[in-house]
């Protein structure tokens, strides 16, 4: 079945959100989901390099690695390619907006081990995207990602002015209720698109 590339786009950012539905990228968003600022930077730097990496890594494979047999080597090769463009990001952010790299601290160069990232590049391999389809798989990917960092970053922001969290649950706890909250609200999007 041909998947239009809206449908993939919308499915990406909200059905199967990869952060709230497959629960894949958890870690940054833990990290990062302190300011919305920051977190909606880091959305933007994901989202960067999602839409690098996803046509690249699917070139790659489709071009030399599946016509050579050496399809093998994908998970080596796709995790040279992240690390070269989360470099490239990287040297990107910290020339043209310096204050966002000071804020990102060392989370920036985490963008290379953020599991959501060779995600994106597995699924597209596994579910035999197009070309197109991978390029609005990726974007989809990185918006969505991007979106349910910033809500919870928001919502943290606003806990923390109301003050009412419990010593017990502040930090790393309140995020995943509110990660798991936030799941439930984009479920209600599951019946509007599905992809396979």
């Amino acid at each position: 079945m041909t998947l239009n590339p809206l449908v993939i786009l919308i499915a990406a950012v909200f059905t199967h959100n990869i952060a709230l539905t497959y629960l894949i990228g958890m870690c940054p968003m833990l990290a990062m989901s302190r300011r919305v600022d920051t977190a909606t930077g880091m959305g933007v730097a994901v989202t960067f390099v999602l839409a690098i990496i996803g046509p690249l890594n699917w070139i790659i494979y489709r071009f030399l690695l599946v016509p050579t047999h050496s399809e093998v080597m994908s998970f080596l090769v796709f995790i040279i390619v992240i690390a070269s463009a989360v470099q490239l990001v990287e040297m990107l952010v910290s020339r043209f907006f310096p204050a966002l790299h000071a804020s990102f601290g060392v989370f920036l160069p985490l963008i290379t081990v953020n599991c959501a990232v060779l995600a994106v590049s597995l699924f597209v391999m596994l579910r035999e995207y197009s070309f197109w389809q991978t390029v609005t798989f990726s974007i989809g990917t990185g918006i969505g990602w991007g979106v349910a960092t910033t809500i919870i970053a928001g919502v943290r922001e606003r806990l923390a002015l109301v003050g009412d969290v419990p010593a017990d649950l502040r930090g790393a706890g309140i995020t995943m209720i509110i990660a798991g909250i936030l799941a439930l609200a984009f479920i209600g999007f599951s019946g509007m698109v599905a992809i396979q």
